[in-house]
C-alpha cells in the first residue's frame, strides 16, 4: 500500500513538471533536482532492470539489495553534493542485425549508474515529452515501432507514395558532439545538479579489454539516459528543423517518421525531395553527423502505373524501415496499396537463430522442443505479425519445420523422419499457425 502511494505521489510530481513545461514552452527550467529524493530513488531502483550484465564494478542487484536503503541514500547524497563520479562504461560487441560477422558496440553501466540515470530520466522525460514532435516514435513513453509503421503507412497512402528519402546516419551514437548537445540542453534545462550528472555521463570513459579510453564525441549505447539524449539531439538537428524551416518552403505536402536514428522523409513532389536531399548532408555535417552516402537514398515511391511498373525494379521502388520492406502491391480488389513484409535481413536472422537453436537442442524431448519453438514463433509474430505480412509469416513456419526435421534426423541414424513421418509428428506436436497480431482492421 505504501509503495502504491509512493508511485502516486511520484506520478503527481511528474504531471506537475509536465504541466509547467507545457505551459511555458520557451522557459528554461533551473530547478528540477529537488524532485529527486529517497522515495524517487527507490522507485527508480524498482524500474531498473536487475538481471542485466554487470558493469565494471561487478556489483549485482542481489549484492546491492543487501543494504538497499543505505546504498540509495548514499547515492542520492553524492548526486546532490556533486561527489558522484560516473564510472567507466563496460563495452561489449553484439551481432549487428542483418549483417553477417558484423557487430555493434554497446555500453553496460554499473547498476548504481543505471539507477541514478533512471532517476534523472524520470525528471527529464516529462519536460521533453512536451517538446518532442509527433513524428518521433523511438524510446518515448506510450509510443512504439508499430505506431510509427502505422503513421508511415497512412502518410504514404495519403500522398500516393511520393518521393521518399531513406535516411541512414553513420555511427550516430559515436558521432554526437558534446558542445552541440550541451547547447541543445541549455535551451530547456539548466538545473546545475542534473546538468553536472549529465556531463559526467557524457565524459565517462569506456572500458574495453581492460583498457579505458575517453572519446571526445558520442554517447555510449546501453545507458538508460542515452535514448533521451539522442532524441534531444535529433529533435534539434532534424525534427524541429524539418517542421519549422523546411516544410513551410515546400511546394507540396511532406511528412517525416523517425524512430531513434532511423528516419524517413516523404514528399508529394520530386523537386521538393531533391532540394531537401541536397541540403540534408550539409545540415547533418553542421552538427558533426554524416549520412551514409550509399544507404541514404532517394526512392521513387509513387503509386505505380503500367509504365513505371515495367521500368522500375522492386529494389528501386521499395525501402526498409523498422524491420519491414515497404512496397506497392495490388489488393484483392485490384487497388494499389502500400504493403509491408519482413525485411530479407530480419527474416534471415530469425531463421538462423532458430536453426542454431534446433541444432544445439536436438537431443531434448520433442515435446519440450515444440514448446520452445512455439514460443519463438509467437514472439516473432508479436512484432512481425502485421496486416499484409501473412505470406512471410507462413514461409517462416515452413522453413522452421525444415530445419527442425533436419536436426531431429541428426539425433540418430537409426530413426529417420521422412516428410510423411514428420507431418505425423507435427500432428502430435503442432507449431502455432501464423497470426496477424497488429491488424489495421482491429477496432
Amino acid at each position: 500500500m505504501t509503495r502504491a502511494l509512493d508511485r502516486e505521489i511520484i506520478s503527481t510530481r511528474q504531471q506537475a513538471i509536465a504541466q509547467l513545461a507545457r505551459e511555458a514552452p520557451e522557459r528554461v527550467l533551473l530547478t528540477l533536482a529537488h524532485h529527486i529524493d529517497l522515495m524517487w530513488m527507490e522507485e527508480a531502483y524498482r524500474r531498473t532492470r536487475k538481471d542485466g550484465a554487470v558493469g565494471v564494478d561487478g556489483v549485482t542487484a542481489e549484492t546491492y539489495e543487501q543494504r538497499l536503503h543505505e546504498n540509495l541514500s548514499d547515492l542520492l547524497e553524492r548526486f546532490k553534493s556533486g561527489r558522484y563520479r560516473a564510472p567507466p562504461v563496460r563495452r561489449v560487441h553484439i551481432p549487428k542485425a542483418g549483417a553477417k560477422n558484423a557487430t555493434r558496440p554497446i555500453g553496460i553501466p554499473t547498476l548504481e549508474d543505471k539507477v541514478l540515470q533512471r532517476a534523472v530520466l524520470m525528471v527529464l522525460e516529462p519536460v521533453y515529452e512536451q517538446d518532442f514532435l509527433d513524428c518521433s516514435y523511438g524510446f518515448r513513453p506510450g509510443r512504439s515501432a508499430h505506431q510509427a509503421l502505422d503513421a508511415l503507412w497512412k502518410g504514404l497512402m495519403d500522398i500516393g507514395g511520393g518521393w521518399v528519402i531513406d535516411l541512414d546516419i553513420r555511427a550516430f551514437f559515436d558521432s554526437m558532439e558534446k558542445t552541440h548537445l550541451n547547447a541543445f540542453l541549455d535551451q530547456r534545462v539548466r538545473d546545475g545538479v542534473i546538468r553536472r550528472a549529465l556531463g559526467k555521463w557524457m565524459q565517462a570513459g569506456i572500458m574495453e579489454d581492460g583498457a579505458i579510453s575517453y572519446p571526445e564525441r558520442g554517447s555510449p549505447q546501453g545507458g538508460v539516459i542515452s535514448p533521451l539524449v539522442s532524441n534531444v539531439y535529433l529533435h534539434e538537428v532534424l525534427d524541429h528543423w524539418f517542421e519549422q524551416t523546411v516544410k513551410p518552403r515546400l511546394q507540396g505536402r511532406a511528412f517525416m517518421v523517425r524512430f531513434a536514428d532511423d528516419g524517413l522523409l516523404a514528399f508529394q513532389r520530386e523537386d521538393d525531395a531533391r532540394r531537401v536531399m541536397e541540403v540534408l548532408p550539409k545540415r547533418f555535417a553542421r552538427f558533426g553527423l554524416t549520412l551514409h552516402p550509399e544507404k541514404t537514398r532517394l526512392v521513387d515511391f509513387r503509386r505505380p502505373s503500367p509504365v513505371s511498373e515495367e521500368r522500375a525494379s522492386q529494389r528501386e521502388r521499395s525501402f526498409d524501415l523498422l524491420g519491414f520492406t515497404h512496397y506497392w502491391w495490388r489488393s484483392r480488389k485490384g487497388r494499389w496499396v502500400v504493403q509491408r513484409k519482413t525485411a530479407k535481413s530480419r527474416f534471415g536472422r530469425a531463421l538462423r537463430q532458430i536453426g542454431q537453436w534446433c541444432r544445439l537442442n536436438r537431443h531434448r524431448p520433442v515435446a519440450e522442443q515444440q514448446q520452445a519453438l512455439s514460443r519463438k514463433l509467437k514472439g516473432h509474430d508479436a512484432y512481425y505479425g502485421i496486416t499484409g505480412n501473412s505470406r512471410a509469416l507462413s514461409r517462416l513456419r515452413f522453413e522452421v519445420q525444415r530445419r527442425w526435421r533436419k536436426w531431429l534426423n541428426r539425433r540418430s541414424h537409426a530413426t529417420q523422419l521422412d516428410w510423411p513421418a514428420f507431418k505425423r509428428l507435427l500432428k502430435r506436436h503442432p507449431l502455432p499457425p501464423a497470426r496477424v497480431v497488429h491488424s489495421i482492421y482491429a477496432t
